[in-house]
């Protein structure tokens, strides 16, 4: 039996066919850009870790659904973010309508740096992010559940300039990430802190400002912004509550409307909001729903 011919005959019936296909790409489109507009902020996917462990996939659309644009990783290993090569994750966060921002590379070093970074920009991050004093010199004291670093901020200066500028020749920028104890004097009398941003070179190196690790640090977040204007290009924005733990944005004390006024002064290009741990019963989807709901609040889009 022969097959019916349902392809169209005519010119006219060729150029309505090809109009409704045009339609329907444009309406993909406009449904696509639509979605991407309504969202806004950035989030770092080390809240939700335990949650990427189970299901990566399942627990990004959790992340877009609840409105974020901007996405950070903090886990990379053999090649792979959370699992999946570097195209595949950039594409996935893509069809959700987020963008890859930047990455935590904690376990750079300089033999591994040139496929941290190739592996980097194949995902599509724009910053390379090193968290922690790099090469074993960040300090756990477990016992204590304290963190600390080594004395040598030579050695770590000259390390995150070398990085920064393999990042920069590949066109990625890089950042130092800190916590509290970089802005206490060392056991020489130096402020980490201080020396890494009178000591690396600006054009390699900038800054990831935590404003909950500064808070705890005692410092004023807009002190250091007025001190080293421009080398902040990127906040984590999380809230510290009353007994000094970590809480979503707006149910702690940290004044964020104070701090965004000078954005411009810090330099900043990107905000991402992080929880490293939540309390009282709060799951982490929980906390960075908070998180979001309130940005706008204080001023952050």
């Amino acid at each position: 039996m022969m097959k019916k011919n349902y392809l169209p005959r005519t010119k006219a019936q060729w150029i309505s066919l090809i109009t409704l296909k045009l339609l329907v790409k444009l309406v993909f489109v406009l449904a696509f850009s639509l979605q991407a507009q309504d969202k806004f902020g950035g989030a770092t996917l080390y809240t939700v870790r335990d949650l990427m462990g189970q299901d990566a996939q399942a627990t990004l659309k959790a992340v877009a659904d609840i409105g974020y644009k901007y996405i950070e990783a903090t886990d990379y290993k053999d090649g792979l973010f959370y699992g999946m090569k570097p195209a595949e994750f950039k594409a996935y966060l893509n069809s959700l309508g987020m963008e890859p921002i930047s990455v935590h590379q904690g376990g750079v070093t300089l033999e591994n740096a040139d496929q941290l970074i190739a592996d980097s920009k194949a995902a599509g991050f724009q910053y390379f992010v090193i968290p922690v004093p790099p090469m074993g010199h960040f300090k756990f004291n477990v016992k204590e559940r304290s963190m600390g670093m080594s004395d040598e901020v030579v050695f770590i200066n000259d390390v995150l300039n070398t990085i920064g500028e393999k990042c920069a020749a590949q066109g990625l920028k890089l950042l130092y990430h800190n916590h509290d104890f970089e802005f206490k004097p060392n056991g020489q009398g130096v402020v980490p802190m201080d020396y890494f941003l009178e000591n690396t070179n600006p054009a390699w190196v900038n800054f990831q400002m935590d404003l909950f690790w500064v808070t705890t640090a005692g410092v004023d977040p807009v002190n250091y912004i007025n001190k080293y204007p421009g080398r902040f290009k990127m906040w984590h924005v999380k809230d510290r509550d009353e007994q000094g733990r970590f809480a979503p944005v707006g149910l702690g004390t940290i004044d964020f409307a104070r701090i965004l006024s000078y954005a411009e002064t810090s330099g900043l290009e990107y905000y991402i909001v992080e929880q490293d741990m939540v309390f009282d019963g709060m799951q982490p989807l929980e906390a960075i729903k908070i998180s979001h709901d309130n940005l706008s609040k204080f001023g952050f889009h």
